[in-house]
């Protein structure tokens, strides 16, 4: 029996060496499908938790559970072969202690095969972040924008429009790298303010709805592929998914109710 060629995925090491350097190119995904594409331009695949919005349909990523994280962690992984996989651990799985945090990583990367897990960094953030390193677990952070938090924030705002909580931002980035995060997200702040925390951290920053300094940039790939009519105004649109995707719907309505489809090249013909 011949051995099973074993693939070599970019590493945590690997991408915190990025700091400074060659820009870090990032994506999320949720199926394997979509993992095969991104994985040939990526260094880092997130399976972000906004899974719950953008293929559930859920209004926020709080309802978003454990399970569901794994299920499409499992996708992701079967679909790449060579990016950093890191699954986003949910709302309530991590927050209470980093015992909890620690159980729920573990059973993340154990049941996945993925390479890193993500947290929002709040205050909590650098003891759990700390605990889960010293036990094997690699860790992003993220700072910013945290949606998770979405009820407390009011909503889906940029943050750091006031001194204070610019200044909190920043100390939570360098709480998280110095606890032994490997990255940290920066989500939804000022160019100005993520250029500080880029400056302030010794690990990558990648940013979203952030700035073109950071280390690296990442976006929710429905977002960019133009599925949905309404997104945020810090992406772009690299594509018309949505009009794509309803154009083919319509011509195959139309195909079907005049029995244009299935056609002779789409049916199987009988032989002796």
């Amino acid at each position: 029996m011949s051995a099973q060629k074993i693939e070599r995925r970019i590493t945590a090491p690997q991408i915190t060496a990025r700091k400074g350097g060659d820009p870090i190119v990032c994506l999320t995904a949720y199926d394997a499908p979509t993992a095969a594409i991104l994985d040939e331009h990526c260094d880092l695949i997130l399976v972000g938790d906004s899974v719950g919005m953008v293929v559930h349909g859920l209004t926020t990523t709080v309802g978003v559970t454990l399970d569901m994280m794994i299920m499409h962690g499992q996708a992701v992984m079967r679909g790449s072969n060579s990016a950093l996989v890191v699954v986003d651990l949910p709302f309530g799985y991590y927050e209470d202690s980093p015992e909890r945090a620690f159980h729920s990583a573990a059973r993340v990367m154990r049941e996945t095969g993925c390479q890193a897990v993500k947290i929002e960094s709040g205050s909590y953030a650098a003891e759990t972040i700390a605990y889960l390193v010293e036990r094997g677990i690699p860790v992003m952070s993220h700072v910013g924008l945290r949606p998770q938090s979405m009820n407390v924030l009011g909503g889906f705002r940029a943050r750091g429009r006031t001194e204070k909580v610019a200044d909190q931002i920043v100390e939570n980035a360098i709480a998280a790298a110095e606890a032994g995060s490997f990255a940290v997200v920066v989500e939804g702040v000022s160019a100005e303010l993520a250029d500080k925390v880029t400056k302030a951290v010794k690990i990558p920053t990648i940013g979203i709805g952030a700035s073109a300094g950071c280390d690296g940039q990442i976006l929710v790939t429905p977002d960019m592929l133009g599925l949905f009519s309404r997104v945020p105004k810090f992406v772009k649109k690299y594509a018309d998914m949505e009009a794509m995707v309803e154009g083919a719907v319509k011509t195959y309505a139309a195909e079907v109710k005049s029995r244009d489809f299935p056609g002779e090249a789409n049916t199987y013909k009988f032989t002796k």
